[in-house]
This record gives C-alpha cells, sequence and structure tokens, in this order.
C-alpha cells in the first residue's frame, strides 16, 4: 500500500500557501493513517549510503567481536544489542534482530550532559562513529521540521517543540535480521508494537518487510521510493495530542522463502524530546467527545515504564 507522500520542500520554500498546504496533508495522515514517506527530507544519499555500508560492515564482525560492545547497564540505549533480546510490550516472543544504538552529543554544559551515557565508540569500523554523529545530526533538523509542522497543525506556537527536542533524548539505532536457517516458529521478525517516542523517522530498509494495521484492522505493507524516509508517530506524541495524532501498530515479517537466505537491515531514527518533557494531554485536544485519556507524565517517566514492558531494562 503506498502510504501519503509530503515533500518537506514545500514546508521549508517560504511560500505561505505551499506551506499551509503541507501542514494540512501531514495532519490529516497522521490522523488517519499514523505513516507518511517524506520526499527532500534533506538527508544525504551519500550519507545514507555510507551508513549502510558500515552497518552492514559492524554486524558481520564476529560475534565475540560485537559482544564487547554489549553494556547491560546501558539497558540498550547505547552500544550493542545481542540477537533476541528485545521483545514487543505484551509478548514473550524475542524479536528476531540484533541491533546498535547511538545517542545524543550534548552541546554546552546542560543537565543532560550527567543525563545520558557516551557513545560507544567502535574501533573495527573506521568512521563509523562520526558517519553516525552525521546521520544523527541529519535526522534531528529534519524530525524538528517536521515537528514545526505538527505544531502549527495542533494549533500550537511553530516551535513548541523545538526547546523540548534540543539535546533531546533521541536515538538512532541501526538493526540487523540475520538470515533465516530453519522454519520459524513464527512468520514475524519484529513483533507489531507502537513507537515510544514523538515521531520515527525510518530510512531506506534494505528488504520489504514492513507492515502496518489500518483503521481496518487488516495489516498492509509499507513501499517507500528510494528517495524517501517513512516518519511515523509514536506513543509521546499519541498521548500528548489526547490520540488525536495516531501511532500507527506495525510489524516486521519474514520474506518469503526464497529470500530467507537475506539478512534485512533497517535504520529508523527515534526522536525524543528531554526527559523533563510534560506529555500531559493539551488543552486544545481535549473535549466532550474525547475525554482526557492519559494521567500526566514527564517524557523520562514514560520511556523509563516502556523500557521496562519490552525487557531492556530490568
Amino acid at each position: 500500500m503506498p502510504i501519503p507522500v509530503v515533500n518537506l520542500a514545500d514546508f521549508l520554500s517560504g511560500d505561505a500557501s505551499l506551506k499551509q498546504q503541507f501542514v494540512q496533508q501531514l495532519g490529516k495522515a497522521y490522523e488517519e493513517v499514523g505513516f507518511v514517506a517524506v520526499k527532500n527530507h534533506g538527508i544525504p544519499d551519500e550519507l545514507i549510503k555510507r551508513m549502510y555500508q558500515q552497518v552492514q560492515e559492524f554486524f558481520s564482525l564476529p560475534a565475540e567481536k560485537k559482544k564487547k560492545y554489549e553494556i547491560p547497564e546501558l539497558a540498550g540505549q547505547r552500544g550493542y544489542t545481542s540477537f533476541g533480546k528485545e521483545h514487543a510490550k505484551g509478548s514473550d516472543a524475542p524479536d528476531l534482530k540484533e541491533f546498535y544504538q547511538h545517542g545524543q552529543t550534548v552541546i554546552g554544559d546542560v543537565p543532560e550532559k550527567a543525563e545520558y551515557p557516551d557513545n560507544v565508540q567502535i574501533d573495527e569500523v573506521p568512521g563509523f562513529t562520526e558517519t553516525c554523529n552525521q546521520a544523527y545530526l541529519a535526522f534531528e533538523t529534519s524530525g524538528k521540521a517536521l515537528l514545526q509542522a505538527i505544531a502549527i497543525y495542533l494549533g500550537l506556537d511553530e516551535h513548541y517543540f523545538d526547546n523540548h527536542i534540543h539535546n533531546g533524548n533521541s536515538i538512532l539505532r541501526a538493526i540487523h535480521y540475520p538470515p533465516i536457517k530453519e522454519e520459524p516458529k513464527s512468520a514475524i521478525r519484529a513483533e507489531q508494537h507502537e513507537d515510544i517516542n514523538l515521531i520515527t523517522l525510518l530510512v531506506g530498509a534494505s528488504a520489504d518487510g514492513l507492515q502496518i494495521l489500518t483503521k481496518q484492522n487488516e495489516w498492509v505493507g509499507v513501499t517507500s521510493l528510494p528517495e524517501q524516509i517513512v516518519v511515523n508517530v509514536g506513543d509521546m506524541l499519541q498521548r500528548l495530542t489526547n490520540n488525536k495524532l495516531k501511532s500507527t501498530t506495525h510489524r516486521v515479517v519474514n520474506p518469503p522463502r526464497e529470500l530467507w537466505g537475506t539478512s534485512r537491515f533497517s535504520i529508523p531514527f527515534f526522536l525524543h524530546p528531554k526527559s523533563k518533557m510534560s506529555l500531559a494531554c493539551l488543552e486544545s485536544c481535549i473535549d466532550t467527545n474525547h475525554p482526557k485519556a492519559y494521567p500526566d507524565a514527564t517524557a523520562g517517566e514514560y520511556l523509563d515504564e516502556r523500557l521496562r514492558e519490552i525487557g531492556l531494562k530490568k
């Protein structure tokens, strides 16, 4: 199923009517589908290509080399997490993946500096950390523009989210779904789930497999063109907007049998605010037909609860 396509260049064009058109298209898509494909997203092709090459290089290292980058006390928030450690909320079955996470490099002497662990430096893949840093900043810039459009759609100040996401707790995650060697117990590589964060930006997975659950309760495959990124609403934004913007349930399914021997790589960027941001439902999203659906919580409190639910934090 082709998902709605929006052109970020319209929003950044300086043309007021194009900008407003973009805001309406994006908002409507997020109310109805929860996912969009974004073209002219500003993340350079060359950077994406380099990142995929280096990610593949990292995951093809021997298991004992990758293991030294797995630091249990970081609860998977930085460095490597080995195969089968994470599961979806409400599911006991481990997801068939391993992943690597890179986080914020805090600028300035601010409280967040003490809050976030340092990024893990990979020795075996030259330039890997630098590429992760560049990609992180590019994703953050695109995500900020998309959140500005969302703020306008919600009737907030355009820059409502800017300060919340500056030095925010966003995560760049590189995922490897290894080849399937034997009859799998399940057809699912990553069980159905919703993302925790505000929005997720996903750049070109190396194979099909991503499916979203429609309002009609049907699973449909998500396809986007190579020059597009897929951006979906996460639970924090759903919570903030009292369910006005939908966090879409999605999953990754196994490929057809003839492609079992192939790996799947995927690089999502989970855009998180600073932990002290309030996720209390916006007053403008509460009315008699839509009573307040969630108790007040900060982003940090909510993240902590969810990391425990998916098995990354004890």
